[in-house]
């Protein structure tokens, strides 16, 4: 396969994934309606089977946006161009009640290439969060009183938007086997909560005497990221190598309001802003990847997340108005751990199955949510996965990636609705050297 069809096949790729994204908001959990909404997995093709681990991961064949020091190590004569999408099945369930949903996502579109010796660039786009749901619930409030029907209440509740991140990133070797690196994102997206409270008789006709209200939460988001990252490369024996990766996210105030529109059935109406009601957490992360020889990799990370500190918008009535403003007590601290494994028989092998990248790994999260006073869902994670040489040489450079994952949303209380999903994910990596020289003797 030459690089001109190698390209065809990724534009395709690319075009039909963007296709896919566009129509569907990516998510059907409930849980996507609090805060910035559920926060996307930020792995790619070569990490995906092995649950996202990335900090203390140091390859030239990979773009490795965990940790923006890998980027020094990409090689000087490679054009790195990686895109993958997912698909998923999710089955959620609360009190015998349950729904099958199923989504079709882009995963991420980035590129890396080596600017001189020991700095590299990398750039791309990957989702941060998403919002996107629609569910109702129904309640008894009280008999009619003059037919003595039952009045019910119904609110249905609707969201979509999320964040979209494109980041421009570099990576440094300044000295030694020291590399330091920063991914400088900005993000983008809309807020969108819709709340309709109707009553009606009997769980039919409209109630008299009772307005419907229809409530609005929109905003236009947009702000910056700033992630800093080092790696140290340690040869602990001629075959096997440490590498001991850190990283920090700068927290800071995102500087866009939300409106809040309110109106009833009967003509009523209200319009009430909150300031600047949401924040970036400060992050922190640290993990290390053991490189046995070409065939054995494990790695492990540990990720920190200052959700407590940050705002989320929340109304309060007063006897006289609604107020609508920041406030805290809506997070949680969030922390990940990732573990994650890749053999190859003999990357080196004319056999083509002994070159195949087997891939495995597991993730567990704390909630970065609390709902009515309750801490938000833990998740569980396994995935596995293989890496398919797509070139007829034996350097393994070109891989098509698929990866198989099941995630699980545990409620804290029989109240919450629990969510597992099985993802398929797909990825291609098309590693070309484009740099090459040639000399005419």
């Amino acid at each position: 396969m030459n690089r001109y069809v190698r390209i065809c096949a990724l534009s395709l790729f690319v075009a039909y994934s963007i296709n896919a994204e566009s129509q569907t908001n990516g998510s059907n959990s409930s849980y996507s309606r609090f805060g910035l909404g559920t926060l996307n997995d930020q792995s790619q093709s070569f990490n995906k089977g092995m649950a996202g681990v990335g900090l203390g991961l140091r390859a030239g064949q990979w773009v490795n946006m965990a940790n923006p020091a890998s980027y020094s190590a990409i090689d000087s004569l490679s054009f790195i161009f990686d895109a993958g999408m997912n698909f998923s099945l999710g089955h959620l369930s609360q009190n015998g009640n349950s729904v099958n949903v199923r989504n079709c996502n882009i995963d991420f579109v980035n590129a890396g290439l080596r600017l001189s010796k020991g700095l590299g660039l990398s750039f791309g786009f990957v989702p941060f969060s998403t919002i996107g749901y629609s569910f109702s619930s129904e309640s008894k409030v009280t008999n009619e009183y003059t037919s003595t029907q039952p009045i019910y209440s119904t609110s249905s509740y609707k969201g979509d938007g999320g964040l979209h991140q494109i980041y421009l990133g570099v990576g440094w070797n300044p000295f030694d086997k020291f590399s330091v690196g920063i991914n400088a994102s900005y993000l983008w997206g809309e807020y969108n909560h819709n709340v309709i409270q109707s009553f009606s008789e009997d769980g039919t006709s409209t109630a008299s005497g009772y307005s419907a209200l229809y409530s609005n939460h929109q905003a236009n988001i947009s702000t910056y990221k700033l992630d800093l990252g080092v790696q140290y490369p340690i040869e602990i024996t001629p075959k096997d190598i440490l590498t001991i990766g850190a990283t920090a996210g700068i927290g800071h105030k995102i500087g866009s309001d939300v409106t809040l529109n309110r109106y009833t059935s009967g003509g009523d109406s209200l319009q009430v802003v909150a300031e600047h009601p949401f924040d970036m957490p400060y992050t922190f992360g640290v993990g290390a990847g053991w490189q046995h020889g070409p065939s054995l990799l494990v790695a492990a990370d540990i990720k920190m997340e200052q959700w407590a500190a940050c705002h989320t918008p929340q109304m309060k009535a007063t006897s006289n108005s609604l107020e609508y403003s920041a406030e805290k007590g809506a997070f949680k601290n969030r922390t990940k751990i990732s573990a994650g494994a890749q053999y190859v028989p003999n990357p080196l092998n004319k056999r083509y199955f002994d070159r195949i990248q087997y891939r495995i790994g597991a993730h567990y999260s704390t909630p970065y949510l609390k709902i009515n006073g309750l801490d938000g869902p833990q998740e569980y994670g396994l995935t596995m996965g293989l890496g398919l040489p797509i070139t007829n040489n034996y350097n393994n450079r070109s891989v098509f990636s698929v990866c198989l994952q099941w995630f699980h949303r545990a409620p804290s209380s029989n109240t919450m609705i629990s969510e597992n999903y099985f993802m398929i994910n797909v990825g291609m990596t098309f590693n070309e050297r484009w740099f090459s020289k040639f000399k005419i003797n």
